[in-house]
């Protein structure tokens, strides 16, 4: 039976070329630079306890579009284009940043150029595509995804450890760990777009595959 396709489409380009393994071997500190800007648009909150005794709380610029486009589906049956341009660039950039640190190729992460690292999915007509109550619970139902992404992410993580020996000794990925990490990078963008980007009703398959 044939599958039907995800409406969250993602790959990276694998490189079929010696990797630099200068580069591989410093990846945790190389990425340090761009990791820093990522998390400058990505936004973050602190909270820490002044000598007066009052809260002080501090918030972060940027970062991913859930509660206002969720209470705009809800109200309005709408979803502005630009929040979701703004999401679905967020996604891509933080995907190029994972994958170089995952290894999967040694161009330096860009801020705007797709580079080797693709990420998809169509804009939708929230009046005709998305029902307008299930924003709300999107983010429960997909619990079973997240307890299976969990331990997807502790083999993905002992993969990259063994495939950066890999690299240092052959300068290349094994294309079949390549292959795992692809998929399990491509299973959390796909709950990602689905309960928090708000993207589709579809409920993510329980698959690596495309």
């Amino acid at each position: 039976m044939e599958q039907v396709s995800y409406p969250v489409q993602f790959s990276v380009d694998y490189p079929d070329r010696p990797l630099d393994r200068l580069t591989t071997f410093f990846r945790l500190f190389v990425t340090i630079p761009i990791a820093v800007v990522l998390g400058a648009v990505s936004g973050g909150t602190w909270q820490w306890k002044l000598p007066s005794g009052t809260t002080a709380v501090a918030s972060g610029a940027g970062g991913l579009l859930f509660f206002a486009p969720l209470l705009m589906i809800l109200f309005r049956q709408k979803y502005p284009r630009w929040w979701f341009d703004w999401n679905l660039e967020l996604q891509r950039f933080g995907n190029r940043v994972g994958t170089y640190l995952a290894l999967m190729g040694d161009r330096y992460p860009s801020t705007d150029d797709h580079q080797s690292v693709h990420l998809d999915y169509p804009y939708p007509d929230a009046a005709r595509d998305l029902n307008r109550w299930l924003p709300i619970v999107k983010w429960l139902l997909a619990i079973p995804h997240y307890v299976v992404l969990a331990f997807l992410d502790i083999a993905a993580l002992v993969i990259v450890i063994v495939a950066w020996f890999a690299i240092l000794f052959t300068g290349r990925y094994p294309s079949g760990m390549f292959g795992f990490v692809e998929g399990v990078i491509r299973w959390h963008n796909r709950v990602v777009g689905y309960a928090f980007t708000l993207v589709t009703d579809r409920y993510p398959p329980f698959r690596l595959a495309p």
